[in-house]
């Protein structure tokens, strides 16, 4: 092919853009490579950069601001031949600053091409991570409260293999960007432009001034020797075949019938170390060895050691299509924490829910069958409440039954735990 570019969407840039002239780089350097339409892929930004994608006559994806980098590392994961290159400006470089460290670390046989023209352009002009501090902007002084950042030093420090930083105008720009690509790794290419829409309107900025810029800066030139090694795509493919030990799918098949099944709604309120997720746990995989649908939808605070546990448990023979509870038909209440984080439940309880609730813990006013149990007095420790409860209401077959909680807690305990949570189980079970 003598060119890559869309007759039929020629570019639309302001007069004098760069970003012009990079594209008919970027077309030059295809042109050079002999690359295949088929097997290249543009995948462009937000900005005016995001304009790329419907230049070229390759495959292309436009996504989200800033999330251009993770777009293209799916696509060279799922099909490693394909030649990806992304463009991007400096406002989506800020708006997705950790998906470029992350490109850098992982070093993914990616280009990434940087158009810095130092301001949101298609936005009106606003100042962007590498806008000089004395420019002057849509944004009023916010430049002047903060300094640029240095793309390329960035990428350096974060592992980029390759890098380099020049003009938009630079006449060497096509294979400049032919060595990027053939890069075996993630290569960085910044170039600096003009935005003569917005940006040069007011700030004095052309070609030569650029050079000056290109010339001050530090400069990167292509390959970064001390952040070499291998590209992460064969590395990972490397240690995944390599890998002979997985964990075993666990499958549970259906082992007990039962009659007159109904929709079964459990709700377990206890705090944080009472084991409130493995109680659940296990009356999800109980019901599934009788054939059931079983949902779990746990509420526990982010310190994970203190505050409410809460597991809200639906049982189904039908499917389940939204995880909520409506018609509680157990409550387990074993906390004040957990109580009190569903307080407004207990009024909205029919007198055919049973509500076991352990001695010392306060319940709301409440319609529904009240069982009042003193887990002291049956010497459990707190931490076992919620597991002993479950004992309880297999044994009334409410949702449940004592042979498929047995099978739960036989397929998710090791023998020893097993044996201590069956005597556990069994405390209750005969109340």
């Amino acid at each position: 092919m003598d060119s890559f570019l869309n007759t039929k969407r020629p570019p639309v840039f302001c007069p004098g853009c760069t970003h012009e002239r990079i594209t008919k780089a970027v077309d030059s350097a295809f042109v050079k490579m002999g690359l295949l339409p088929e097997n290249t892929v543009i995948v462009s930004d937000i900005g005016c950069s995001g304009l790329f994608d419907t230049f070229f006559n390759v495959h292309a994806l436009h996504g989200l601001h800033g999330r251009a980098l993770t777009y293209a590392a799916g696509i060279k994961l799922s099909n490693p031949a394909l030649n990806v290159i992304v463009t991007m400006g400096d406002g989506g470089l800020g708006i997705g600053g950790a998906h470029l460290l992350a490109a850098c670390r992982k070093n993914l046989d990616l280009t990434l091409i940087i158009l810095n023209n130092f301001n949101f352009g298609m936005t009106g002009g606003q100042y962007s991570v590498t806008t000089p501090s004395n420019a002057v902007v849509g944004s009023e002084f916010l430049n002047q409260a903060e300094i640029p950042i240095d793309v390329c030093s960035v990428a350096k420090s974060a592992g980029a293999t390759w890098i380099t930083r020049c003009s938009g105008h630079d006449a060497a720009l096509s294979d400049i960007l032919c060595e990027a690509i053939n890069h075996k790794g993630f290569s960085v290419v910044e170039t600096l432009g003009m935005c003569t829409g917005r940006y040069t309107k007011r700030n004095q900025l052309t070609p030569k001034v650029i050079d000056e810029m290109v010339e001050h800066l530090p400069a990167y030139r292509g390959v970064v020797e001390e952040n070499q090694r291998p590209e992460y795509g064969d590395q990972y493919r490397k240690l995944a075949s390599d890998k002979k030990n997985f964990p075993e799918l666990f499958k549970v098949e259906k082992k007990f019938d039962l009659k007159d099944v109904k929709r079964q709604e459990i709700v377990i309120l206890g705090s944080a170390g009472m084991r409130i997720v493995t109680a659940g746990d296990m009356v999800c995989y109980a019901a599934i060895s009788a054939g059931l649908n079983a949902s779990m939808k746990n509420d526990y605070n982010i310190t994970v050691l203190r505050g409410q546990s809460v597991s809200e448990i639906i049982l189904s023979p039908e499917k389940i299509g939204y995880a909520g509870i409506e018609s509680p038909t157990v409550v387990i209440a074993i906390s004040d924490e957990g109580v009190q984080r569903r307080a407004k439940l207990f009024g909205k309880l029919s007198p055919s829910t049973l509500v076991l609730k352990e001695k010392s813990v306060p319940i709301p006013e409440t319609s529904a069958n009240v069982v009042e149990i003193d887990f002291k007095e049956y010497q459990i420790k707190k931490q076992d409440w919620a597991l002993a409860s479950l004992g309880f209401i297999a044994s009334r077959g409410e949702g449940i039954t004592m042979e498929m909680l047995d099978f739960a807690l036989k397929s998710r305990f090791k023998p020893a735990v097993y044996d201590s949570a069956v005597e556990i189980v069994n405390k209750l079970a005969k109340v």
